[in-house]
């Protein structure tokens, strides 16, 4: 008993075992500049190969299919293999989702592929890349982030210019593929009205430039901080060493991932040696007023207190000080005001609090002086302003000691405030409620799963009927496959190698469903024969074996929008007529 056990557990195995679809990856971890091979692999000879969308990639080749098949043994071996090369169009995980075959009327899957793509890598010259294959070896394209000091003081402006070198190379255009990021700096970019070529050198070698990008940052920590790259994509034009019938150089066109690499910056610290008690961060060049719109005031009337600090610095990374005025003298929220422009230099212009003061009573106030500190990069010291003392002389109104009796009437509550927040009607709500025992609701949960059982009896019957019918089922697939194929087949009439393979899977799949047949019976006699012998027009089954024909000539030989566009609709007339001559 034993034995048999063994037997039929090989068994098992063997036939779980026989098919197998699988995809492989070159690698799961890539830059945003390399390359990945996706290999779908198969050992046994399936139809209908669906490739997944491959979002998050650029598909740069592909597919290529190799079919490999050997005897060891007195035993076969099969393989086909559909390869893929993709290019990153983002950082991130990406998943590659599943392919499908068809094999003996059932779908076999892949499993999904997780990619984890990160920042751009330095590569190596590919040796089979464009000047090994003709160009003079002199060819440049280099993308550069030129940083104008890499170790600034805290909330120092440095700039950051994005080049395109190039030589004996043409640039048709690019699209950004991951943007740089400025973790703990203030930025802000400079506008390219228009993007020019100049000349200039690159490492002592002649060639043109494109500034793409300029960007000016203010540090706001101290300590290493690192400017993440700018990454390409660039469509080129590369030398060739062949040449056409009129003896001119063939240009090959590509497209090459380019990127700046990781900048690292060494933010220096402020030094704390001599810093002011009341320094808020401003980094520049500043000078500092305080200006009042008037100092002589009537009863009800106000003046406007204007502080101000204007010059080249960071402007918007600092607050001013605030003035402080007597008791006397109300004194409102500031209203703050920039006139800032931003350059490659850095930021310059006027900040300014305007300050709104209205005196409450007659007398004459003094506004303290204030003092406001900034370091000055070009002398790496601190250095302090003070503005004068500013006197209010208010001419008329109540003095201080007349108001001071008032202010006891100011607590008294009156009997309509005192009561006002009891209401004065009462809501009474009864706290007895229904049980739920005995209730509508309670017999309908209770006889319902009595109710149900005979549907679920019918629907358990109808579905063993429906998979007891294996002919049938692979009838519904293949007709459910050919609507399929010819819809992609209309989605993909710009795409001539595309659009005949899915016509072509169309027209196999409308005859497996109709004559019930398998691949290996789908000779172009057999076809024939056994349309004919289902009483279709002749001229409509020569028409159908002509277009099938065609599709395979057609995905290697040029074909028109038009012809294709013709081809579709013929197909349509086609299948439409044998669907109703077929008996």
């Amino acid at each position: 008993m034993k034995r048999y056990l063994i037997l039929l557990l090989f068994t098992f195995q063997g036939l779980m075992a026989q098919v197998q679809f699988e995809a492989r990856v070159s690698k799961n971890t890539l830059g945003l500049n390399e390359r990945l091979r996706i290999d779908f692999i198969m050992n046994v000879d399936g139809d209908n190969f669906d490739q997944p969308a491959f979002e998050g990639f650029k598909l740069v080749a592909g597919p290529s299919q190799q079919i490999s098949q050997s005897w060891v043994n007195g035993r076969s071996s099969f393989q086909k293999i559909y390869s893929y090369i993709l290019q990153p169009e983002r950082k991130g995980t990406v998943i590659i989702k599943q392919a499908a075959i068809e094999y003996n009327g059932q779908i076999y899957k892949t499993s999904p592929i997780k990619v984890t793509v990160t920042n751009a890598v330095a590569q190596e010259r590919d040796p089979n890349d464009y000047r090994q294959q003709g160009g003079s070896g002199t060819e440049l394209l280099k993308l550069v982030a030129e940083v104008s000091k890499t170790t600034p003081y805290l909330n120092e402006p440095i700039t950051v210019v994005y080049k395109l070198y190039f030589n004996e190379i043409g640039v048709t255009g690019f699209r950004e593929l991951a943007k740089p990021k400025y973790n703990d700096f203030w930025n802000q970019n400079i506008d390219i009205k228009q993007l020019t070529m100049e000349e200039g050198s690159y490492q002592g070698q002649r060639c043109h430039y494109v500034v793409l990008k300029k960007t000016i940052l203010y540090p706001q920590k101290s300590g290493r901080l690192t400017i993440e790259p700018l990454s390409l994509d660039i469509g080129v034009q590369l030398p060739t060493n062949r040449r056409d019938m009129f003896g001119q150089m063939i240009i090959a066109e590509d497209n090459k991932v380019v990127t700046t690499g990781a900048r690292t910056i060494s933010v220096r610290p402020l030094p704390e040696t001599g810093k002011p008690e009341g320094f808020t961060g401003a980094v520049g060049n500043f000078s500092f007023r305080v200006t009042p719109s008037r100092t002589t005031l009537k009863s009800g009337e106000g003046l406007d207190l204007l502080v101000s600090a204007s010059g080249t610095g960071n402007m918007k990374l600092f607050t001013l000080p605030k003035p402080v005025v007597p008791n006397a003298l109300e004194m409102y929220d500031p209203v703050h005001d920039e006139k800032v422009t931003t350059s490659l230099s850095g930021m310059s212009g006027k900040i300014t609090d305007k300050y709104t003061i209205i005196p409450q009573y007659k007398g004459k106030y003094a506004i303290k002086p204030m003092t406001f500190s900034y370091f000055d990069l070009s002398t790496g010291s601190y250095k302090t302003i003070t503005s004068p003392e500013i006197m209010v002389d208010v001419l008329d109104g109540p003095t201080l000691a007349e108001a001071n009796p008032s202010n006891a009437s100011k607590n008294v509550i009156t009997k309509t405030e005192q009561f006002k927040y009891i209401k004065p009607k009462t809501t009474l709500v009864s706290i007895a409620k229904d049980d739920f025992y005995g209730s509508d609701l309670y017999y309908i949960l209770l006889f319902f799963p009595f109710a149900i059982i005979p549907i679920i009896i019918l629907a358990k019957k109808k579905k063993e009927a429906i998979d007891s019918d294996i002919t049938g089922n692979r009838i519904r697939m293949n007709n459910k496959l050919a609507k399929k194929y010819l819809s992609q087949a209309k989605k993909q009439l710009n795409n001539k190698e595309a659009f005949y393979i899915a016509l072509e899977k169309a027209m196999h799949n409308f005859l497996k469903a109709k004559l019930h047949i398998e691949t290996s019976e789908m000779s172009k006699d057999n076809i024939r024969e056994l349309l004919l012998s289902r009483n279709t027009n002749p001229e409509t089954v020569q028409d159908f074996l002509n277009l099938t024909e065609n599709c395979e000539f057609a995905r290697y030989a040029p074909a028109s929008s038009a012809s294709i566009q013709q081809d579709y609709d013929k197909a349509v007339l086609i299948i439409s007529a044998l669907e109703k001559q077929i008996v």
